[in-house]
């Protein structure tokens, strides 16, 4: 086969993203998010990533008084910030820079805007790289999503979402395990403030699969891989994933955060898992190409913390119904507040200290049902025998 045997049109390779779904688009009622934000003062963490940036936007549609888009990143914030000031036409808008890894700053925030309702989608996401970085996912995952939920308390924040990922269930990986420590740190503070009879907030997680068309998603890189003449390349035949569209994800956020009532697991509906080869080749001949023809798809073995199949819901959970079809509960066993605290306590202390295998050793700890995909860890996975 001949390499760029055939000139990509650039205007071709332009996709409707649901399209590739394969399934009908999620359209839901707006009657319930529009009572709980309207008016209200809504801070999103993470507001310049895809998933924050589409909250801001769609956030913006229920007339808050005001959005607060906090985030580390200087230019994606400086250019949501331009973008959306010239459409918030009712709504205060403010940027702020701001580390979630950082309390004493973040506290700072939440004196100065005292905030109704918080989105949490600040987040690292990228599975090999957190598996080269895991002291980088627990400062990041872990302690900021920590910082975030102890201050949702300290201020009496009505209603904290936190914006979650099936990686997280049964993780084989650093990224999805430091997700699932973050699930269980917000759902264990709920019960603990709760008993003591001091919250009047909701905890809630919301939990979905990989996200068409985000920052460093398979479309764009598949895009930009037809754009240059091929290959495309992903890392086995037979992977295959969970898709929905940004403005489903985020539509569903709203949704759970508006319905949920205590500290419950949002799971939404994706349809069926999507083969990640087959998407492929539905892209190319989108583009007017042939797979294996025009575009040659190169397969280069799984990656680090990959697995073929990712899950929604654990198998020792029990799933429940809600009004809408596409948003289910999944009720999981919750852990000892004091358990939970201390063994972050401690992971922490070894991310800080730069201290890789340790950190790695005190997730797997903590939970016992990450057993890591990447063999660096796997020494670990038998934490019974595990004595740093």
């Amino acid at each position: 086969m001949k390499e760029n045997s055939k000139i990509v049109n650039r205007a071709q390779v332009n996709y409707n993203l649901e399209d590739l779904l394969e399934r009908k688009p999620i359209v839901l009622d707006d009657k319930a998010i529009s009572t709980q934000l309207k008016d209200k003062i809504v801070l999103i963490t993470g507001a310049a990533g895809s998933i924050g940036s589409e909250l801001v936007r769609q956030v913006l549609k229920f007339s808050p008084r005001s959005i607060i888009l906090l985030d580390q990143a200087e230019t994606p914030l400086y250019l949501l910030s331009l973008e959306i000031e010239e459409i918030a036409l009712h709504t205060a808008i403010a940027s702020v820079l701001c580390d979630i890894t950082r309390k004493d700053a973040l506290n700072e925030v939440f004196k100065k805007y005292s905030p109704d309702v918080v989105y949490h989608a600040a987040a690292y996401k990228h599975v090999p790289m957190l598996e080269d970085n895991p002291v980088q996912a627990v400062l990041a995952n872990v302690l900021g999503t920590k910082n975030v939920a102890d201050l949702v308390a300290a201020y009496n924040v009505a209603t904290f979402v936190m914006i979650s990922t099936d990686k997280a269930v049964n993780p084989g990986s650093v990224m999805g395990a430091s997700k699932l420590i973050a699930e269980k740190y917000v759902q264990a503070l709920h019960n603990k403030l709760k008993q003591e009879g001091k919250s009047l907030n909701r905890y809630i997680t919301t939990r979905f699969g990989n996200v068409l068309g985000s920052n460093g998603s398979v479309v764009p890189v598949f895009t930009r891989q037809i754009q240059a003449g091929g290959p495309v390349t992903l890392t086995d035949a037979e992977i295959s994933r969970y898709f929905m569209t940004i403005q489903e994800a985020c539509q569903l956020v709203l949704e759970a955060g508006a319905m949920g009532q205590d500290a419950e697991i949002f799971v939404f509906y994706m349809g069926k898992q999507i083969k990640i080869l087959d998407l492929a080749h539905k892209m190319i001949r989108l583009a007017g190409l042939e797979p294996n023809k025009d575009i040659a798809i190169k397969i280069t073995g799984l990656r680090p913390g990959e697995k073929l199949n990712e899950e929604l819901i654990n198998d020792k959970a029990v799933v429940l119904a809600t009004h809408n079809e596409y948003v289910m509960i999944s009720q999981e066993e919750p852990m000892d507040f004091s358990f939970v605290f201390e063994s972050i306590e401690r992971m922490v202390k070894f991310a800080k200290d730069y201290k890789f295998y340790e950190t790695v050793a005190e997730m797997k700890k903590m939970i016992p049902d990450f057993r890591s995909k990447n063999s660096q860890y796997q020494i670990f996975d038998d934490t019974q025998n595990n004595t740093l």
